[in-house]
């Protein structure tokens, strides 16, 4: 233990840390302790409500068909770039000369952590497995049309074909998101039963796979270790060795440990600690604003008094946007509001909302709804988002009662928010989703689309807006489709089924002699080019 030892062992006995990490452990090269502020909940990336913060588990342990490729940033940072599409189980891939299917060499020689080979049978299953099991993961498949098993062939040990349905530009980058992993088939069969034939229970556990890193230990709520898989050869050996993610709930903790040099890197910091950290110098922070990604209020559209276009537009005037920016996020976040018109001049997503506020305006809007002496209502938010969404809450509380309306705050816990959100009866709720693909058209299929469940957590549906969308998913013509896509997001603005707030930050630390990170949409860290100096 460094000097200062007996406040750091309190510090981490707070924090549910075992004293047993002296900091001459985080002094080798070949190992990293990163904190987390929760850990995963399934390591199954297509088992059922498997939350975003299982990804990690998923990504390190598992390979993908294919992968994206990689671009440097203003600032230095490196991040993926998906307008690149590379091997990483494949090592090449062909398009059919009429565009209606693609085929996949596998690496030769590549195995699982069992040593058992990796082959297009594997590759099968587990896209079977992916277009079956239901849910987000079917939903996610289905995002690049990839949808029946009748789509996936194999032709042999190490070619893998996949036949498309139709012409969709997202089907490619589809199969490099997490949900696309590669199983150890062979392994998942011998435990699965008649009532569970993709082993979602064992999976939920353990893990079949053949990525970098293997799972040495997982203790839910305290620590998830992983191992260098050395016989890996879809991308280079990673320099790490070994790599402990703990579990520290309070963000306090997690500052003085990283400040005490205990701990190489923490993930979830919340925008204060970024911000005053960023500034102080005392551990480099790397913040960089999430592509298609936004936080933003919603509406329970199909309960009264938010079926009425009137009154979500009024309460999209009474947000207090800048108190926000400037007391819950420190100004870590692209502001999505007060746009000069109501109408998009470039189909880029996300852009800011014509929405500032405006509690005068917001009470005229809720008398000519018919609400001239306000309402009374409830303001969701994720207790394992609280460091933003609480503060926020509380300002949108002050602020709508300017406005008339009386709200309470409903704490939901972390573990139940996805599934509170899937109910779609949060009358107003603070949530945030971004899409792992950076097309608009994607982020609006999933967020606003009737027949797309999982994240219209407003339950919208309109039968104009599902047209636009429809019509960019396919588009070729490039000003048809910025047409369709200006549609969807005038529609979006005028109908306000939600209000976006801010485009986030992923805002990471780092202990000055870490280097190699990767900055990636599904908000995970990538062990695989992490070096320790």
């Amino acid at each position: 233990m460094q000097a200062g030892g007996k406040w750091v062992a309190a510090a981490m006995l707070a924090a549910g840390v075992a004293t047993a990490m002296p900091a001459a452990a985080q002094g080798r090269k070949d190992t990293l302790l990163v904190l987390v502020e929760s850990g995963p909940n399934n390591l199954d990336i297509q088992g059922v409500g498997t939350s975003f913060r299982s990804y990690v588990a998923s990504w390190n342990t598992h390979d993908r068909l294919v992968s994206f490729g990689t671009k440097t940033l203003a600032d230095g940072t490196l991040s993926y770039d998906y307008t690149k599409i590379v091997g990483e189980l494949a090592e090449r891939y062909e398009f059919a000369p009429d565009g209606m299917s693609v085929t996949f060499y596998l690496r030769r020689g590549t195995t699982f952590h069992d040593g058992s080979p990796v082959t297009a049978k594997d590759v099968k299953w587990s896209f079977d497995r992916a277009v079956s099991v239901g849910g987000f993961p079917t939903f996610q498949m289905s995002a690049g049309s990839l949808t029946k098993p009748e789509q996936f062939e194999v032709i042999d040990d190490y070619t893998f074909k996949v036949k498309f349905l139709l012409k969709d530009k997202l089907t490619l980058p589809d199969m490099a998101v997490p949900v696309a992993a590669i199983y150890n088939s062979e392994l998942a069969k011998k435990h699965a039963t008649a009532a569970d034939p993709w082993a979602l229970d064992w999976l939920k556990n353990n893990v079949a796979a053949g990525g970098a890193f293997k799972l040495e230990k997982w203790t839910p709520g305290q620590e998830t270790v992983y191992t260098r898989f050395d016989e890996w050869k879809n991308g280079p050996l990673p320099a790490m060795k070994r790599v402990i993610l703990r579990e520290v709930p309070s963000a306090g903790n997690r500052r003085a440990l990283m400040e005490k040099g205990d701990a190489d890197i923490s993930i979830d910091l919340p925008p204060k600690d970024a911000a005053e950290i960023s500034a102080s110098g005392k551990y480099r922070i790397v913040g960089v604003p999430v592509e298609n990604s936004l936080l933003y209020v919603g509406f329970a559209v199909k309960q009264a008094p938010f079926d009425n276009v009137k009154v979500r537009q009024a309460l999209a005037y009474a947000i207090p946007y800048e108190a926000i920016m400037k007391t819950a996020v420190y100004g870590r976040g692209v502001p999505m509001f007060g746009a000069p018109s109501g109408e998009p001049k470039t189909a880029a997503w996300p852009q800011p909302f014509p929405y500032k506020t405006d509690i005068a305006k917001a009470r005229a809007l809720l008398a000519e709804a018919g609400f001239p002496n306000g309402f009374e209502s409830t303001i969701s938010i994720d207790l394992g988002d609280a460091t933003v969404s609480e503060p926020a809450a509380v300002l949108l509380q002050e602020s709508l009662a300017q406005a008339g309306v009386k709200t309470t705050i409903n704490k939901v816990p972390g573990a139940n928010w996805r599934g509170a959100l899937a109910k779609k009866d949060l009358p107003i709720h603070i949530a945030s989703f971004g899409g792992w693909l950076n097309f608009p058209d994607y982020w609006f299929y999933w967020g606003y689309h009737s027949q797309n469940g999982t994240f219209n957590t407003m339950g919208y549906q309109n039968p104009a807006m599902d047209k636009f969308i429809d019509a960019a998913r396919y588009e070729d013509d490039t000003a048809k489709y910025e047409g369709a896509v200006k549609g969807f997001i005038q529609m979006a603005m005028t109908e306000v089924p939600r209000v976006p707030l801010y485009q986030q930050f992923m805002d990471v630390g780092f202990q000055k002699n870490i280097t190699g990170y990767k900055y990636w949409f599904h908000r995970q860290l990538d062990f695989r080019q992490l070096v320790k100096n």
